[in-house]
């Protein structure tokens, strides 16, 4: 484990030297505290389903600093996706179909990928600064309840990661996930999670 450091920049500091070693941070997201790392890194995505106990066929989310970034990671994104993302109030993740460029266990058995453009500053700052952008799970074994803040988080997940960021700990405030809805090939979109 690195050793602890306080502050915004230091976190992100200490976050970023984990993550550029291909390691696995605890980290406050725009929803629940998460667990990720170099979305293009195989080899720390995998760390990721080990230490969740998640099946390898479930996909996870991507997140990136701005829309734009979305064209760096998905084959064709149909333009009227842009209006719904720049426009969501809450934290918004959308299935894309086509996905390049990222870890291939990021996409599921047809190809799509989870993206989120994230709205919260911690995270803008790590991905912006990584260059790469993020995975995104919950901090819980894979088929427990996730934690709504930091307190709730498992010893063991604790335990498994390169680095727990010190940022945003004592916040006690419920967190939820992100709605999600699926861009389909045709353009049509479904609502997979409210």
């Amino acid at each position: 484990m690195l050793q602890e450091k306080t502050g915004f920049e230091q976190e992100v500091e200490n976050a970023l030297k984990a993550l550029r070693l291909g390691g696995v941070i605890l980290y406050p997201t725009d929803t629940i505290w998460g667990l990720g790392c170099d979305a293009t890194n195989e080899s720390a995505v995998d760390k990721i389903y080990q230490i969740k106990h998640r099946p390898e066929n479930k996909s996870m989310i991507v997140l990136v600093a701005t829309p734009r970034d979305i064209l760096k990671y998905v084959a064709a994104p149909t333009p009227e996706v842009w209006d719904i993302v720049e426009r969501a109030e809450e934290p918004l993740t959308v299935i894309y179909p086509g996905g390049i460029g990222l870890a291939p266990q990021l996409l599921d058995e047809e190809g799509n990928v989870a993206i989120r453009v994230v709205k919260d500053e911690f995270c803008f700052h790590l991905i912006k600064r990584l260059r790469y952008p993020l995975v995104s799970t919950s901090a819980n074994i894979s088929g427990m309840p996730f934690p709504e803040n930091f307190h709730q988080i498992d010893q063991k997940i604790l335990n498994a990661v390169d680095y727990v960021v010190n940022y945003r700990r004592d916040d006690v405030e419920k967190k939820k996930p992100s709605r999600i809805i699926k861009l389909e090939k045709n353009g049509a979109i479904t609502t997979i999670r409210e």
